[in-house]
């Protein structure tokens, strides 16, 4: 159950002040949005009587899964404290586009905890290089290991990766709850150790972030084996290294692993796997081919 909070005098400080304007235009977002989806997109009847253009407050309230007064309070620029499960829950029942979702958490002054399926880093030109790569899998990460965009061969390495979920698109997930994915490295243990540590090493520049804290809180939650190797407490930083996978399709691969970051800091970076041998790289090439098989061809 939603906990209202009370409303206080707010002294007319600039911050203050841009925290008001940044209200008003969350309120005046979320009504546009609930006026512009209609009662059928949401499965909804629209009824007889229905004069509200698009969704009325108590059914967003109801989709999202809380009080309508608070929601209420929300279109009415009220100063209150919203959280990321609430802003999640409103951007999905809004039906929000990934830019309208980064808007939305924007003008909350909050951060989507959510992997990105459509990342401002990934322009056009950085996913042709991916393809262009090619046999050699690829992909770009962000810091805390979410899949922002890959190339074919890397899609099938270790898993079916077009069939995951864009919220499960993360190796330190994948890693230690998805089997097909899992089953894929030859030396599961010591990459999983080694992802950890690097983990906590990257996560001391983020402790207050929600979306590190829902990832630690999430595999903490659904692996014993990660709240063992967590608690260890090892760091390490980022270096290539060599990696082994047993590929359902083609067996086993050797490769070797290199992070080219795509800016200053130790954000996003494309994470390249060249073949380690000549019978890799002829594997890598049966892989390649069987991706493009499976990639459906555009309408004539």
């Amino acid at each position: 159950m939603t906990t209202m909070a009370q409303e206080t005098a707010v002294p007319a400080t600039p911050t203050a002040s841009a925290a008001a304007i940044r209200r008003h235009e969350l309120a005046a977002f979320l009504r546009h949005r609930r006026e512009h989806i209609a009662p059928e997109q949401v499965g909804l009847p629209r009824g007889r009587r229905r004069r509200t253009p698009g969704l009325r407050r108590e059914e967003v309230a109801q989709l999202s899964a809380v009080g309508v007064t608070w929601y209420t309070w929300l279109e009415q620029a009220r100063d209150i404290q919203v959280s990321v499960q609430v802003l999640d829950a409103l951007a999905r029942a809004l039906q929000l586009d990934p830019t309208e979702r980064s808007h939305l958490f924007q003008l909350a002054g909050a951060v989507d905890p959510t992997p990105a399926t459509v990342c401002p880093s990934i322009t056009p030109a950085i996913q042709q290089v991916l393809e262009q790569l090619e046999p050699v899998p690829a992909c770009v990460q962000n810091s805390r290991y979410d899949i922002l965009a890959y190339n074919r061969t890397y899609g099938l390495l270790l898993c079916d990766l077009d069939a995951v979920p864009p919220e499960d698109r993360n190796c330190m997930i994948l890693s230690y709850t998805n089997d097909d994915w899992r089953s894929s490295i030859v030396h599961l243990a010591e990459a999983q150790r080694l992802m950890a540590a690097r983990f906590r090493a990257t996560m001391a520049g983020h402790l207050a972030e929600p979306g590190w804290k829902m990832l630690l809180k999430r595999l903490r939650t659904e692996s014993p084996e990660f709240r063992e190797v967590w608690d260890r407490h090892e760091v390490i930083e980022h270096r290539g290294r060599r990696k082994e996978f047993m590929n359902r399709y083609v067996g086993h691969v050797s490769v070797d692993h290199t992070d080219l970051w795509l800016g200053p800091d130790a954000g996003p970076r494309m994470v390249t796997y060249a073949p380690a041998d000549e019978e890799s790289r002829l594997r890598l090439e049966k892989l390649h081919a069987i991706a493009l098989e499976r990639t459906p061809r555009p309408s004539a």
